[in-house]
């Protein structure tokens, strides 16, 4: 079989958005704890975060990072990562079935991040948290001092705000293995709530509502048009997850999956633009492809959770 290919230099369609290039990550496996963090190894700097694991991901150039989850963002509470590492509690993580230290919170990770040349993503619990949990992390991250929030956070060491502009509001919340699991009309309220509160802190930031765990979920497509018609307006941009395995060893079969991301990328932006015309919407929500992989030699996303 041959493959021609015709490349026009001077051809363009249109700039490709950096945060394309985005990455996330999550407290499973060894992401955070011996991935990222690991005090005792030969290059760690006193904060404990690798130095070989920085040097690899500041000449990636990652322009965004998505933290801190995943499945496990839906039962994390982000005041036990802040404050001195001494008090922070230790919880059981019922997403990975493994306990969370809390070693590595927010302000670690947003050090590692300026570190590595990036920008956070930050994640909101909207699995066991609400309304009011995703608001006072918002002003804790990005209101001023003089306030409750801001003083807390100038009293754990940064005065300024971090100034983050993506909020995920939740992780995959149509999926039953998910704490906190929500039909798209529940999700889909909450979710606008959330997302009109926190425009009134702050109307410039850039929202992000769940779509879709992946394609083979039941409820897809219909999850989509069900939570954008609750959230159109409130919101910039729907989830897209999707994640590439050869558990067959069929290589053929494994390249073609791209032919299965076309297809899901094609149905979920005309879900938006039938939300957008039933909304006679001069809005264009459009698609945060913020969790994808490949995963070898372990099992993908199959409706339990992910394998590490």
């Amino acid at each position: 079989m041959k493959a021609t290919v015709i490349a026009h230099r001077d051809f363009s369609i249109a700039r490709v958005d950096d945060r394309v290039y985005g990455a996330f990550l999550e407290h499973l496996g060894r992401a955070i704890y011996s991935g990222v963090y690991e005090p005792g190894h030969p290059t760690a700097d006193p904060d404990g975060m690798r130095g070989d694991v920085v040097k690899l991901v500041r000449d990636l150039d990652i322009p965004v990072v998505r933290y801190p989850g995943g499945n496990f963002v839906s039962a994390y509470n982000w005041e036990d990562g802040v404050g001195p590492r001494e008090t922070r509690p230790t919880r059981l993580d019922l997403a990975w079935h493994t306990s969370e230290s809390n070693a590595v919170g927010l302000h670690e990770f947003a050090q590692w991040c300026q570190t590595v040349g990036t920008q956070m993503i930050l994640a909101i619990n909207l699995g066991s948290r609400g309304l009011d949990e995703a608001r006072n992390f918002v002003e804790y991250v990005n209101g001023p001092t003089g306030s409750y929030w801001g003083d807390l956070r100038k009293a754990n060491g940064r005065a300024e705000p971090f100034g983050v502009k993506h909020w995920c509001l939740g992780n995959e919340m149509d999926g039953p293995w998910q704490v906190g699991h929500k039909t798209a009309h529940e999700y889909g309220r909450l979710a606008n709530e959330v997302a009109k509160t926190l425009r009134a802190f702050d109307n410039s930031l850039e929202l992000i509502v769940c779509g879709s765990s992946n394609s083979d979920m039941k409820t897809y497509p219909e999850w989509e048009r069900v939570v954008l018609e609750h959230t159109y307006e409130a919101v910039d941009h729907i989830s897209l997850h999707m994640y590439f395995a050869n558990r067959q060893k069929n290589t053929a079969n494994y390249l073609a999956l791209s032919e299965k991301l076309d297809a899901y990328i094609g149905a979920v932006a005309s879900t938006i633009e039938h939300v957008r015309a039933l909304k006679r919407s001069k809005k264009r929500v459009t698609i945060s492809f913020d969790e994808w992989n490949v995963w070898y030699p372990c099992s993908p996303h199959t409706g339990q959770g992910r394998t590490p």
